[in-house]
């Protein structure tokens, strides 16, 4: 258990190769500990949001510059939601970069962290259980 590896920017997956499957990805972070950390980038307007979703559904919003943008918690079936789409999303199995979608101009790019896997795709080009996982996330921006 010891140190979160969410917040981390060591080797992805497929560098991991000792890790078993899910061995991460199942297991429950303590309340203060990162859960998930996604970044979203690009869009219309071409903004960057970032959120970090810890452990006990607490979550913070940070704009391009790592600026707080504002804070929340997820309900516990919010909280259950989302931890089932990353357990659903299978992080270990997942290639680091997602690929071969449509290209949606004006679309989004996500990175996602979680369970010490770091994967990242064009909006089109997500499988649907990161769409699932994006979905259970509190709003990239305000209002």
């Amino acid at each position: 258990m010891g140190a979160d590896p969410t917040t981390s920017t060591g080797p992805a997956a497929s560098e991991q190769p000792g890790q078993s499957p899910g061995a991460s990805t199942s297991a429950v972070p303590a309340p203060g500990e990162t859960l998930v950390r996604v970044t979203r980038s690009g869009g219309f307007a071409g903004q960057t949001h970032t959120l970090v979703v810890k452990g006990d559904g607490s979550w913070s919003r940070l704009g391009a510059k790592a600026e707080p943008e504002g804070t929340g918690k997820l309900s516990q079936q919010e909280l259950a939601a989302l931890r089932t789409a990353l357990r659903e999303a299978d992080f270990a199995r997942l290639p680091r970069i997602a690929t071969g979608g449509p290209k949606i101009y004006d679309g989004f790019f996500y990175t996602f962290v979680h369970g010490g896997y770091e994967v990242a795709g064009e909006q089109g080009s997500l499988s649907p259980a990161l769409v699932r996982v994006a979905e259970a996330l509190p709003p990239f921006t305000q209002g």
